[in-house]
């Protein structure tokens, strides 16, 4: 498929001008004085401060990728300047760039105006792990424990459990206490080397456990090349007692010959106190909050620029723009702690509020890479037209997708669905039915020829080739796809910040300028087959 270069390249606040010749805002253009600025048009920092940026027209004007951008690089220059012992370089949690970036976030929203509430939360740190092969070969290799493993000093032989190593490599090692059987864990020190695949990592774990191995080792699977890097995930709930970290594919191979001896060492983790950051501007409607939230940290290892300051960085200047205005309903805005942990801090959030609390959420809006270098442009899919999802979808999510696809639409954007899994912080929300919706840029998954011609880019490579890497920093962003989603994040905040009818029945007020009608949906453009629409999200989690 080819698209025409305009589809593209159209600024995304002229779409409200262009859209005038289409009939689409053609009663908001009438409403507005003869004086007012073409929505192409940028104001000064000062007029945007000053004013009330209370319809599209002023909003779109106002949230601008210039600024985005800047936040995104106090956020750089926050990580540069974490000199952690353990976590140089990052804004890690738990760290002094996490709470560096707290400061910036919050100072800026007390400065204009918001309630704004350190909500702290304790979660467990987790120290670097280390993982040195010994014989026939000698190597260190990158490595992370795994959340939840147990803590140890273990030199010793190295034990293969039923490895795929070749083609298809369709693993299932681990997954059976029959896989262990005939294997010697008697020694003293015995390390059990566990490929990825068809079970969780916690089944895997408990099963070397209760044969006697004293460390594991899960390395990647190798059967596709998003599964060729370094694993590092969490046992979730389970109680494992021995270390457990992770491996490359290729490092398991190594680990994996005849001999081998290695050394695992995972220091006891350390309970530590962050805080998610929420800030808040009262409606007319206090019992119908609008919630919006992206996490704030980056993983250990590096400063998180697309994954996650594209979420935070827009969802920030959405806040400071629309700070003035006097919204029907209740605005609340989260930056979240410890997700690359495990979605701790938004989990924590939600526990701990009463159930009279929960009923006043009216939905939760959620922004995890948002300006992925290598893009597509992606919604949750809440009414399931692609995806089966795995989880129930709360009533009324489908209304939040249908408002992001006919803003899309509106725009001549292409879009398609990623798979509606929970897996980032939206998950205790619908566990706890909140409608939910969101958008995503794409992460680990190789981008195919199909969708190189709609959206760009290279195929052949992930949408964020530095996804969870150190190299995810102030260069490690799509412009476009970054100005469509902030711009796209600001209408969506503005909609539903005087009405969320559509979506829980609670009926509102009109956006001042509202356009009549928006376009229903054009529809995803189906470029994901079987996969989960680019939304790999692998926060480790009981993954296979």
């Amino acid at each position: 498929m080819t698209v025409c270069a305009t589809r593209r390249s159209r600024h995304p606040a002229a779409a409200l001008a262009a859209a005038a010749g289409l009939g689409l805002v053609g009663t908001m253009l009438a409403s507005a004085p003869a004086s007012t600025t073409p929505a192409s048009a940028e104001p000064s920092d000062t007029r945007c401060a000053d004013r009330t940026n209370n319809t599209y027209r002023k909003l779109l004007q106002c949230v601008t990728l210039d600024d985005v951008r800047e936040h995104q690089e106090q956020f750089q220059k926050i990580a540069d300047n974490n000199d952690d012992p353990h976590y140089p370089g990052t804004r890690a949690a738990g760290t002094q760039g996490y709470a560096d970036s707290v400061t910036y976030v919050a100072e800026l929203l007390e400065d204009a105006g918001y309630e704004v509430t350190l909500d702290e939360f304790e979660f467990d740190f987790i120290f670097p792990a280390v993982l040195e092969q010994l014989a026939p070969v000698e190597g260190d290799y990158e490595t992370g424990a795994f959340t939840g493993s147990g803590a140890g000093d273990v030199t010793g032989d190295v034990i293969p459990v039923d490895l795929a190593l070749e083609p298809p490599r369709d693993s299932t090692s681990g997954c059976e206490a029959s896989d262990f059987d005939g294997l010697d864990f008697s020694g003293p020190s015995d390390i059990a080397l566990i490929q990825r695949g068809a079970c969780t990592f916690a089944t895997k774990a408990l099963h070397a456990e209760a044969a006697g191995a004293e460390a594991v080792v899960i390395f990647n699977q190798g059967n596709d090349p998003t599964r060729e890097g370094l694993i590092v995930g969490t046992l979730g709930d389970a109680d494992v007692g021995i270390p457990v970290v992770g491996a490359s594919f290729g490092n398991g191979v190594e680990l994996a010959q005849p001999g081998s001896t290695a050394r695992v060492h995972v220091v006891e983790p350390e309970t530590r106190t962050d805080v998610n950051v929420i800030a808040e501007l009262p409606g007319r409607n206090p019992d119908n909050v609008v919630m919006a939230g992206a996490h704030l940290d980056s993983v250990t290892d590096g400063p998180g620029i697309n994954d996650n300051t594209s979420g935070s960085a827009a969802i920030l200047e959405t806040a400071l723009e629309m700070a003035k205005i006097r919204p029907h309903n209740t605005l609340r805005f989260a930056w979240w702690g410890a997700e690359e942990r495990g979605l701790i801090g938004s989990t924590a959030y939600i526990d701990e509020l009463p159930q009279e609390e929960l009923d006043r959420i009216a939905m939760y809006l959620n922004y995890d890479m948002v300006g992925s270098p290598n893009h597509v442009q992606m919604t949750y899919d809440a009414d399931q037209s692609t995806f089966e999802a795995p989880v129930p979808v709360p009533e009324g999510s489908e209304a939040i997708e249908d408002l992001y696809e006919s803003y899309y639409t509106w725009i001549d954007e292409p879009y398609d669905d990623a798979e509606f899994s929970g897996r980032s912080d939206y998950q205790a929300f619908i566990e706890n039915g909140i409608p939910s919706g969101g958008l995503f840029t794409g992460a680990e998954v190789v981008k195919t020829p199909e969708q190189e011609a709609i959206w760009g880019g290279t195929a052949g490579e992930q949408f964020d080739q530095c996804y969870h890497e150190a190299c995810d920093t102030f260069g490690n962003v799509h412009p476009h796809a970054l100005e469509v989603n902030s711009d796209l994040i600001a209408f969506a905040q503005l909609t539903f910040a005087y009405s969320t009818e559509s979506v829980n029945g609670v009926p509102g007020r009109q956006v001042p300028g509202l356009p009549r009608e928006l376009p229903d949906p054009a529809g995803p453009e189906g470029t994901f087959g079987s996969t989960d629409g680019g939304a790999e999200l692998d926060r480790g989690g009981a993954d296979m």
